[in-house]
């Protein structure tokens, strides 16, 4: 009986420890989604100040994200692919930008206190140049099927999707590339005006090629990256 007792009384105490222990335990918060304020999505943007005929320095800005204390300020040349990444502190970056050139960027929202980040959603614009008065459309993105991604085709078919955009909002179309090879493709099709094609017949086991050029109402042009994907 009294081993029983002394067992029974070890038990309650073990409780007690593992609770306080819990209870000692504090959660810290995880940054939020940083939200992107200038410059706009798709707009050409205005610089802050000229400092050459090829340079400009443009300041992005976003809102102050809840529970996070720096920044890594992520932004893509469109046209060379250069990708810069800057931390800061603020929720604001100057930067001295190639004129007459597209440019994405994302902010990621990062705390000390937390392993877990938040990223913003990426947005596209154009520094404008010298007496700029309209604007080469964007290079497209693939949507889906993502790049990369491997699907199966539902009887023999799959569709393709994709985001364009222009600062002058002036897209009259897309031409659509495909091919088993990322230098043999060959138009799918043409004088597209949505952003999405269905039914594009592909063989399973087969890696595919496609890219899209963008055209807008004064001849300009843009193409895409080569994006891949692969059918099951």
């Amino acid at each position: 009986m009294r081993i029983s007792a002394f067992l029974l009384l070890l038990l309650i105490i073990c409780s007690g420890c593992g609770k306080s222990h819990n209870d000692n335990i504090i959660t810290q918060p995880d940054p939020e989604k940083p939200v992107l304020l200038f410059p706009a999505e798709n707009a050409a943007c205005t610089p802050s100040s000229v400092l050459s005929a090829t340079q400009s320095s443009v300041q992005l800005s976003w809102a102050t994200a809840k529970n996070a204390d720096s920044y890594d300020v992520s932004l893509k040349n469109l046209i060379s692919g250069e990708v810069i990444i800057k931390n800061v502190n603020d929720s604001k970056l100057l930067l001295s930008l190639t004129r007459s050139t597209p440019y994405s960027w994302a902010v990621t929202a990062k705390s000390t206190k937390s392993t877990a980040t938040a990223q913003s959603e990426t947005w596209k614009f154009y520094n404008p140049g010298p007496g700029a008065t309209y604007y080469v459309p964007f290079p497209a993105d693939a949507v889906a099927p993502a790049n990369g991604e491997s699907l199966s085709a539902v009887a023999g078919k799959i569709d393709l999707k994709w985001k364009g955009g222009d600062a002058d909002n002036d897209i009259i179309g897309y031409e659509v590339y495909l091919g088993t090879t990322a230098t043999g493709m060959t138009i799918l099709e043409s004088n597209v005006t949505n952003m999405f094609l269905t039914g594009v017949s592909v063989t399973p086991g087969t890696k595919y090629y496609w890219k899209v050029v963008t055209k807008d109402a004064r001849g300009n042009e843009s193409n895409s990256a080569t994006f891949n994907f692969s059918v099951n």
